[in-house]
């Protein structure tokens, strides 16, 4: 109950900024910030607590963004079923991948380097098909409405993303503290080992990715819903794997906040590099890169395992 009581006070806190703020330049912020949590916690629970480390998350993320956009265009489907159906999607292409590579044993480097492959040839795949636009891709018509889930105001997708966090916080905290989490953890450590006490590290691999790839679907379908326009590269490029992956990193892997705070701490080391030095290509990649290597290099642990050292000692010292 602490884990949950944590997350709903997060979402009063977020809530109340966003009623409480009227700079649109702090509410993109929030926004965005929000936004690249839900990427990382996503990415957290394959590669933080299942211990595969994925490159191309960016293949749930497109599909969870083009089914988004083609059930909008080309099905007259409402908004709010498409993200249904985009969650959906992505999640069995997850399950696919996942079934396919733990299948044959892939670990490591290797379905690292395969999830990457998948994410690439979608994106072939997306080019070279005509429902996708091809190579110049989708666009939304703009129409603001609830049921269209296109708000007159930031507040309005600040809220969306919010949902959409607090739920991926909830299933982070069912993995710490269920039994399939518990299981997950195991074939994290030591596959094997896990293996001799009976637990089918097949099916728990499988159903994490599963899990990991519809919450980064549901990052895809917000990306439309907020830009209303997507591509390939866009969406089937490095960058929200990039993105998805250092956050949790470097906020702590295997933790419940972990991945918010990494997110935070990125996406501010962004905007500042931004004004800085203006819309240098690339910049925000090479952030990333400086500070991922610091902090393998420094804390492995992340942030958070920066909070817990203090605390922990604080303890001790009071002991």
């Amino acid at each position: 109950m602490k884990d949950v009581i944590a997350v709903a006070g997060f979402a009063l806190v977020v809530g109340g900024l966003m009623l409480a703020i009227d700079s649109g330049v702090w509410l993109t912020f929030i926004m965005m910030a929000l936004y690249a949590a839900l990427l990382a916690l996503s990415w957290n629970m394959l590669g933080g607590f299942g211990g595969q480390f994925s490159f191309g998350h960016a293949a749930f993320f497109g599909s969870g963004a083009y089914v988004q956009a083609i059930a909008q265009l080309s099905l007259g489907w409402n908004a709010w079923l498409a993200l249904a159906a985009a969650l959906a999607v992505a999640a069995g292409v997850g399950g696919f991948i996942g079934a396919l590579t733990f299948r044959y044993g892939l670990k490591g480097s290797y379905f690292a380097l395969v999830t990457l492959a998948f994410a690439e040839v979608l994106r072939i795949l997306a080019v070279s098909v005509g429902f996708t636009g091809g190579g110049v891709g989708l666009m939304l018509a703009p129409s603001e409405s609830f049921g269209n889930m296109q708000f007159a105001s930031r507040k309005g997708y600040i809220g969306l993303v919010l949902a959409l966090v607090v739920a991926a916080l909830l299933v982070t905290a069912w993995l710490r503290h269920s039994r399939f989490g518990a299981q997950l953890q195991a074939v994290r450590d030591n596959e094997d080992a896990a293996r001799a006490i009976g637990v089918d590290a097949w099916s728990v691999k499988v159903g994490a990715i599963t899990l990991s790839a519809a919450f980064m679907g549901a990052g895809g379908a917000f990306y439309v819903q907020v830009f209303q326009y997507i591509d390939p590269a866009l969406v089937f490029g490095p960058a929200s794997s990039v993105e998805a992956l250092v956050a949790a990193i470097v906020g702590g892997m295997g933790t419940l906040w972990g991945p918010v705070l990494g997110a935070a701490v990125l996406h501010l080391l962004a905007e500042l590099t931004r004004n800085l030095f203006g819309q240098l290509p690339g910049l925000n990649m090479i952030v990333y890169g400086c500070v991922l290597v610091l902090i393998v290099m420094f804390v492995p642990n992340g942030l958070s395992g920066v909070g817990r050292s203090v605390r922990d000692g604080w303890r001790a010292r009071r002991g």
